[in-house]
């Protein structure tokens, strides 16, 4: 068994969209980045490629490659679920907590998380997505920005 976590941070902006765990929230600022900005799923994919040894989404999927402009997180994801399997791993269950002052997330967490197991071939029972505030303190709770962290267990 190999145990992963990551962790990823955006700021939030004007006219983008806001897209967390392959689902798009209707909120007037979205994540700044050179992808679709999926905190979220940045998270997941970094606890995964930790997990199997395989570095990180910066160096599978690097901000300066511009065929990565506006990706879709999601299809990274499921490159990522590809690379574990291919390494010998299988993904046993993801745990994530995001970090947001607003929006309120609880009605989209059921399709985040069907959306990471689809991703990564687990069933939906064993992804949990969780939110939380900071209680107005610091980066995400003043709503300049969200944060993510993510763990998982692989099995050989």
């Amino acid at each position: 068994m190999r145990i992963g976590h990551g962790y990823d941070v955006h700021r939030l902006t004007e006219g983008r969209e806001l897209i967390l765990g392959g689902v798009k929230i209707d909120y007037p600022l979205g994540l700044l980045g050179h992808s679709d900005a999926d905190v979220l799923l940045h998270a997941v994919s970094d606890a995964l490629l930790g997990a199997a040894g395989l570095g990180d989404i910066g160096r599978h999927f690097p901000d300066t490659d511009p065929k990565y402009k506006g990706a879709d997180s999601l299809k990274l994801l499921e490159i990522v679920g590809e690379k574990v399997k291919a390494a010998g791993y299988r993904v046993s269950n993801i745990d994530v907590i995001m970090i947001a002052q607003k929006p309120k997330l609880k009605d989209h967490i059921g399709k985040m998380e069907e959306n990471i197991a689809a991703a990564v071939g687990i069933a939906p029972s064993r992804v949990n997505v969780k939110a939380t505030t900071e209680e107005k303190l610091g980066f995400t709770g003043d709503g300049s920005g969200m944060a993510c962290h993510a763990v998982c267990l692989l099995e050989e």
